[in-house]
Order: C-alpha cells, then structure tokens, then sequence
C-alpha cells in the first residue's frame, strides 16, 4: 500500500545481485520480480540493461508480466564525459527498456570526479543534468542515485551539494544519498541530510546504505526519522562486500516500530516466504 510518508524501493535485482556467489538469470529475475512485487513495494531496480545481455532480456520479457502493486527501473549512469545523450549506448538502452522509472547514478564527489572520471566539475554537473532533463523528457521517474554523496560531503560539502541541487532543478523525482563505501556513522549522516534539508527544503529524498561498518538498517532507519522519503534496499541484505541495507528487516521495523503502514498485514506475513 504506498504512503506519501516513505516509499520502499528495492534494488536487489541489480545492487543486491553483485554479492559474491550470486548468479541470477531472466527466469529467476522474472520470478523475484513478481515476489517482490506481491509483497507490496512501490519500485523495483531491475537492472542495468547497457551492461550484459540478461539484463536486456528481462527488461524485453517483463512487458509481458502484469505487476499489481511495483513499478520497475532500469538503472544505469549519467551520459559519458564529452558526448550527447542520444549518441551513448548505454543511456540508449536504458531507454530502450522503456520502463516506467530511470535510476540514474551520478557522482557526487569531487574526488570521484577528478580521479575516477577524469574530467572537470563542470562537465559533471554538466553530465547530471543533461541526463536527468534527457529521460524526463522522455516521461519517465527519475530517481538521482548521488553515489559517494557522504564521502564527498564530508571532502567538499558545497559541489556534492551543487550536484544534489544540479540534478533537483533538471526534474529529478527524488535525490538519492548513497553511502557507497558503507563506512558512515549515524551522526556524521544526518548532520549532512539536515545541511541538506536547510539548502533544498522543497525536495524528496532518498537513502541507500551499504553495510561496511554494520550500520546499513540503523542509518536508513534514522534517515527516515529525519525526513527521508525513499528507502533502499536489498532482500536479506545482499550486495557487494558486507552487503546492503536489508530491505525486510527495514520493512518490518518501519511498520511495527514506527507505525508507517508501507505494506498491508497480510503481505508482512509474506517476509519469510519472500526471504527464502
């Protein structure tokens, strides 16, 4: 049942699918889809079709698949460094997907910027909204996935806030904060959401945890107690290294513990169903 108080997004399809051992195909895909939409979420990440051919074919086979309560995003990064929109591949197949939601990662460090794209803040800025404007013209969701958005605060809090802000004024739908490197600490998380809170007090955010430091539930779990609209997660905590925050458990605990009716009780009965 979706609640303008938190939205449940799942992304164990694609993030959750890098933990080690795991090994998903479209079969599977389809079928984890359809459980997880039963169990009530509001959006599902089902991949990012510009990287390997399953993920292609399950975004061609899902337009045969009725979902009842989920939408479904295809994923994938912001325009290359130097090009158009229509001229990169990967931008095209995620249009090509033609799902209803985009999720587009970006970053939102200066340190990632200059040392792993290589490229100037400017351009990156650049990148941010040329891609967000791209798919909102297009009528899609977009959600902004600012990746490395705590590291880069806490580097340079002023550009990972202009990326925040770059991606709010080209339509973004929501501004995701990722703490990709799973290392921040309660705290130091939400002094950077409140500094947001103060800049852009007219957005909808999000927050994606990874679990490096055991924190992944507890920090999305006070994000939402701060304001954060959209959580993200991954079933049973799946994900690359020490996984990501567990999107039942996240589930369970905003229902129980803090009374927000993100899911119907007769699909709370379905956690253990769905984590098998």
């Amino acid at each position: 049942m979706p609640t303008d108080r938190v939205q449940l997004y799942d992304t164990t399809l694609r993030d959750g699918s890098q933990m080690e051992g795991i090994s998903l195909s479209v079969e599977d895909k389809i079928g984890i889809t359809k459980k997880l939409d039963e169990l009530g979420l509001e959006w599902i990440e089902g991949g990012f079709p510009g990287s390997n051919p399953n993920d292609a074919e399950y975004f061609r086979r899902l337009r045969e698949v009725k979902l009842k309560n989920a939408k479904v995003s295809a994923f994938g990064g912001t325009r290359k460094p130097g090009i158009t929109c229509a001229a990169d591949p990967n931008i095209q197949s995620m249009a090509a997907a033609d799902t209803p939601g985009i999720t587009l990662v970006g970053k939102a460090s200066m340190y990632q910027v200059r040392e792993i794209l290589e490229t100037s803040a400017e351009e990156n800025l650049a990148m941010i909204a040329d891609t967000v404007n791209y798919f909102k013209g297009l009528g899609k969701t977009v959600f902004f996935d600012a990746e490395h958005f705590f590291d880069g605060y806490a580097d340079n809090p002023d550009y990972s806030l202009q990326c925040l802000a770059t991606a709010a004024r080209s339509g973004a739908d929501a501004l995701v904060l990722c703490d990709t490197n799973g290392g921040m600490t309660t705290f130091n998380m939400l002094r950077a959401i409140d500094a947001i809170q103060h800049r852009m007090n007219d957005v909808r955010l999000g927050i994606h945890c990874h679990n490096d430091a055991g924190l992944a539930v507890a920090n999305t779990m006070a994000a939402v107690e701060a304001g954060v609209w959209q959580v993200q997660g991954c079933v049973n905590g799946y994900g690359e290294r020490c996984g990501n925050a567990d999107i039942l458990t996240i589930l369970a605990n905003l229902k129980l513990k803090m009374g927000i009716n993100v899911v119907e009780d007769e699909q709370l009965a379905r956690l253990t169903e769905v984590s098998n």
